[in-house]
């Protein structure tokens, strides 16, 4: 395990703290035009409600993996590769509802770091 897949971890899961617990109910630069927070973005993305909760928890659910992965490192590869592809259906939204790639750079990041995690793992 190299210490750039372990900075990644860690990185990626306080970027999902951050907009799924800290500013899930704020309006950000990288939410569709217009949203005021996750529920709205959700709607516009057209997907109901039970998938916005169950992005939610499994996005928080692996990011908590991730950090447990810091100590245990056999759970950091997995975690990391699920957590890219909701990355990947992340971006895949924000191209239906055709936002700027701007607005798709966190998650565009957050795939990155999540390769790195499962290259540098393994």
């Amino acid at each position: 395990m190299t210490l750039f897949a372990i900075a990644a971890q860690v990185v990626i899961a306080l970027g999902i703290f951050n907009v799924w617990i800290l500013r899930r109910n704020r309006a950000t630069p990288y939410r569709p035009d217009g949203a005021a927070d996750l529920e709205d973005e959700f709607r516009r993305y057209g997907l109901p409600d039970w998938v916005r909760s169950a992005v939610g928890i499994t996005k928080v659910g692996l990011a908590v993996l991730l950090i447990i992965g810091v100590v245990f490192s056999p759970i950091a590869a997995p975690s990391a590769a699920v957590m890219a592809v909701l990355m990947v259906a992340a971006i895949a939204a924000h191209v239906k509802v055709g936002d700027p790639v701007k607005r798709s750079a966190p998650a565009l990041l957050m795939l990155l770091l999540s390769v790195i995690v499962v290259v540098g793992q393994t």
